[in-house]
């Protein structure tokens, strides 16, 4: 079980980083659709940096399994807001995307607490 939490939180926070570049740097792709459902632009620094945040959080739960747990409920938090904000919004479209990363961050949480 170890093995996976490492390789499903590496993954994950790979995952994480990339978000959070469009996020930092500003990506039209990423702020055209942000700007849609109502979020800020004054926001996306913040939630680049929350996306950073998780992705060291997980990664350090690799030598540090409770700091991986946290890190794995607070990203599936991030992300449940994601989905509430698209689906407030009326953005069905756009609600896939955060909800898979929602479940997928399930697995490290589910694995991360088998391993403590």
């Amino acid at each position: 079980m170890f093995i996976a939490y490492v390789v499903l939180a590496v993954l994950l926070s790979l995952l994480l980083l990339a978000s959070a570049r469009g996020d930092i740097t500003r990506d039209p792709k990423i702020t055209e659709g942000l700007k849609a459902v109502g979020v800020p632009e004054s926001w996306l620094l913040p939630l680049g940096l929350t996306k950073i945040a998780g992705a060291l959080g997980l990664l350090a739960g690799i030598a540090y399994r409770p700091l991986g747990v946290a890190a794995a409920i607070g990203v599936i938090l991030y992300f449940l807001g994601a989905v509430i904000t698209h689906v407030r919004a009326g953005d069905n479209k756009g609600v896939g995307a955060p909800a898979v990363i929602m479940l997928v961050s399930a697995a490290p949480l589910v694995l991360g607490l088998a391993t403590v």
